[in-house]
């Protein structure tokens, strides 16, 4: 009881004064769709403007749907706590995949990547990569709409200097791997 007592203390007191997710910018919308569109010559202009249109309003929804009112590693307490409803890295990554991929885009495909999976002083950060239809996600942008707290940041993924990406499938293959190394729980927890 103390300790559940003592996070809630600290969360509570590093909360930061929340309020309504912000309305994208025709102007942001236009450089993710700009940003997209650069991923290769065949890459649609109408896919590319949908593309950015619904990740920049899905971010804001999915940022009111988790109830988004603090920083980032505070909410995630609160969802580790049962406080708040969704809004882990992983969270954000999974539903603007689903999301983007029920558009059906021919010229765009999704990708999802891990970082700091083998830095055992830093979480595990997930986050989803759109690249052009045939690319690999090294070739994309990376969406991670939880890196500012509900405000979609997006930048290739070769420029995005925080983190070292790596596919997702191979991390938790990885993961897989020692787990039943060190006889720990079976794949089927990584699925």
């Amino acid at each position: 009881m103390a300790k559940i007592l003592a996070a809630l203390f600290l969360t509570v007191t590093l909360a930061a004064c929340g309020g309504t997710p912000q309305v994208a910018t025709q102007t942001e919308i236009a450089e993710l769709a700009r940003g997209i569109r650069a991923l290769g010559p065949d890459v649609d202009p109408v896919e590319a403007e949908r593309a950015a249109q619904i990740t920049y309003s899905y971010t804001r929804q999915l940022a009111i749907q988790y109830q988004i009112t603090d920083p980032p590693l505070v909410h995630n307490t609160k969802v580790n706590l049962g406080f708040k409803p969704r809004g882990l890295c992983w969270h954000w990554a999974e539903d603007i995949e689903r999301r983007l991929k029920q558009e059906g885009f021919k010229t765009l495909t999704m990708h999802r990547a891990i970082a700091n999976a083998d830095n055992q002083w830093r979480i595990d950060h997930s986050t989803a990569i759109i690249s052009a239809r045939g690319d690999d996600m090294y070739d994309g942008i990376v969406l991670d709409p939880w890196r500012k707290g509900g405000v979609l940041f997006w930048d290739e993924l070769r420029d995005d200097t925080r983190y070292k990406w790596r596919p997702r499938a191979v991390v938790l293959a990885e993961k897989r791997g020692k787990r039943e190394e060190e006889g720990g729980l079976p794949a089927a927890a990584f699925e």
